[in-house]
């Protein structure tokens, strides 16, 4: 919730790379609601990359570095935590990880002080 005598002047949507979410569908949907919430709002939305970490070794590493097919990457679409079946550290081999980004969807609000 934006304070009174606050306005809104961006909308950013970061969507997590791992949940594969349609850009184009959800900054449609935005740009049509955000005018009735905040006019004169401004609407994008981000991609973020998917990073993880071993727990193991401490190596980090993208999606793009491990060769996942479209199947695997459709389950893990629909249930990120699939990640951790399919994945394992490039360079020590555990599955013992953490994903550090790329997860979910977050939104971030740009503010500025109303007049008066």
């Amino acid at each position: 919730m934006v304070k009174q005598g606050y306005n809104v002047e961006e909308v950013v949507v970061y969507l997590g790379e791992l949940q594969n979410a349609d850009r184009e569908v959800i900054e449609s949907y935005l740009k049509r609601l955000a005018p009735e919430i905040a006019p004169g709002v401004r609407v994008r939305s981000e991609v973020e990359k998917a990073r993880f970490r071993c727990r193991v070794c401490g190596s980090e590493w993208s999606l793009q570095d491990l060769d996942l097919d479209e199947d695997i990457r459709e389950a893990v679409h629909f249930v990120p935590e699939a990640i951790y079946s399919f994945a394992k550290c490039p360079r020590c081999g555990s599955r013992d990880f953490e994903i550090v980004s790329g997860r979910g969807v977050r939104l971030s609000l740009k503010v500025s002080r109303g007049e008066g």
